[in-house]
């Protein structure tokens, strides 16, 4: 079925669905989907043709097919990188209020810029100290309406006890689920799930 569509909005279609290659029309389209039960990675195959008309550009899916597995050795998330606006007051949020550790075996000189990378369980957050482009207001109060990483842990009423102390503001899951989400000094938004 065709839909009419912007040029814009046919070029933002066309890169979700290939978030790794340049845009053309007849070309195809691949993107990644995790069916239930197996857990395996599938790729998805969608032609995509782009046709001029008065109205404006026209985007038809012409096929859509499950090709070969994608396997490149993916083996988890090795670290978030987070933008501040300075350094020590962001160290000051998440080493004294969230309790994460600096991992000194990461090279904090060798970049033009400050940061610091914090012990996440196995994984990591970079820190890194420069401007950031996202507004401080008018963002969504619940952190998990915006873009936000989420970090497991093994209780939320202790957090959220930490983050009453500490005067922080958050927002539970809207779900129900035993989860907290909260903003650093930069409003990046975190989500704490208990596991």
């Amino acid at each position: 079925m065709a839909s009419l569509l912007s040029l814009s909005a046919a070029i933002s279609l066309r890169h979700k669905l290939n978030r790794s290659s340049a845009v053309s029309a007849n070309t195809p389209s691949k993107i990644c989907h995790t069916f239930p039960g197996n857990g395996r990675c599938q790729r998805l195959s969608f032609k995509t043709k782009a046709a001029g008309s008065v109205e404006g550009h026209v985007l038809d899916k012409e096929s859509a097919s499950i090709s070969d597995k994608i396997d490149y050795g993916v083996v988890g998330i090795h670290h978030v990188g987070i933008l501040c606006e300075n350094l020590e007051r962001s160290l000051e949020f998440y080493q004294n209020i969230l309790g994460l550790e600096i991992n000194e075996a990461r090279p904090h000189d060798k970049l033009p810029y400050r940061g610091a990378w914090l012990w996440v369980g196995s994984e990591m957050i970079h820190l890194m100290e420069l401007p950031n482009p996202d507004p401080l207001i008018g963002r969504p109060e619940h952190g998990g309406r915006d873009r936000h990483a989420c970090i497991s842990i093994q209780d939320v009423s202790k957090l959220q006890a930490i983050l009453d102390k500490a005067g922080i503001p958050y927002t539970l899951s809207r779900s129900g689920r035993p989860a907290i989400f909260t903003r650093d000094p930069d409003a990046n938004a975190l989500e704490f799930t208990q596991v």
